[in-house]
């Protein structure tokens, strides 16, 4: 499809650009270029913060990056070549308004090709455990998932296989502390990345909390549970996402972000 429009498009329209070109400045085409790099870039950040904001499904949000995408592509292409041309016929203002066009249109394509890219190289899973022979149980949170599509249900040995192989690292952290402590501390921790805590059992040791990922506001729900041991408490942390079924390794990224500042000496 790219290699289509780029030969069906692209290629007769940059022709067209650099026959209708003179040296009082960019023609008529080429500040419609401009125009289109600034609506694809527009475009591409409303898509997230358009679902976030309930105006559109996120499935019809990821269609408009996608599109935003091809835009992008097609003025960086353009203006490239309008860059090279403006620069040879020494019109210096002319090619930097063309580069910073084709930067932003190269910017547009890259989000969502580093977003297929990493999901490409991640498990097509959204349940991420330290624990995944006994993963913490959700309770309180379940209410505000009756219209997930995923499940709170733990998938079981088949997705703690792959959650091993993809994040050998993801493991539970022993803390020199009692329970009491940890407790506190993870809430804490919790509170600093901005987690809405949805219940919190110091006696139980079980914290339940949900984050907002900032750009396409999608909701995932952790629960932290605090077991005392000998020589002080384990924490385990699951984080499971409530829509689609690849996470793109968020939860992931959640957990050792979480335990990252759960475990830094205070």
């Amino acid at each position: 499809m790219p290699t289509r429009l780029v030969r069906a498009f692209l290629l007769p329209s940059i022709r067209t650009e650099l026959s209708h070109t003179d040296g009082h400045g960019v023609t008529v085409l080429g500040r419609l270029v401009v125009a289109v790099s600034i609506v694809s870039a527009v475009a591409a950040v409303l898509a997230g913060f358009g679902t976030r904001a309930g105006w559109w499904h996120f499935r019809t949000g990821f269609q408009i990056l996608t599109w935003a995408a091809y835009g992008g592509l097609g003025t960086a292409v353009l203006e490239c070549a309008a860059f090279l041309l403006a620069w040879r016929k020494r019109q210096r203002q002319t090619a930097i308004l063309a580069a910073i066009a084709a930067l932003l249109g190269l910017i547009v394509v890259a989000i969502p090709w580093e977003m297929k890219r990493t999901a490409q190289r991640v498990p097509p899973i959204h349940d991420i455990s330290t624990d995944t022979e006994d993963p913490p149980l959700f309770n309180a949170i379940l209410a505000l998932r009756k219209e997930a599509p995923n499940t709170a249900d733990y998938g079981g040995p088949a997705i703690a296989a792959q959650q091993h192989a993809a994040y050998p690292d993801i493991g539970a952290l022993l803390m020199r502390k009692p329970s009491d402590q940890a407790f506190r501390a993870a809430v804490q921790a919790a509170e600093a990345l901005g987690w809405e805590i949805v219940a919190a059992d110091p006696v139980g040791g079980r914290l339940e909390a949900t984050d907002t990922t900032f750009w396409f506001g999608f909701k995932d729900d952790i629960v932290v549970r605090i077991r005392p041991q000998p020589d002080g408490s384990r924490v385990d942390v699951r984080s499971v996402s409530r829509v689609g079924r690849s996470d793109v390794g968020t939860n992931a990224r959640r957990i050792r972000e979480y335990m990252r500042r759960l475990g830094a000496p205070s």
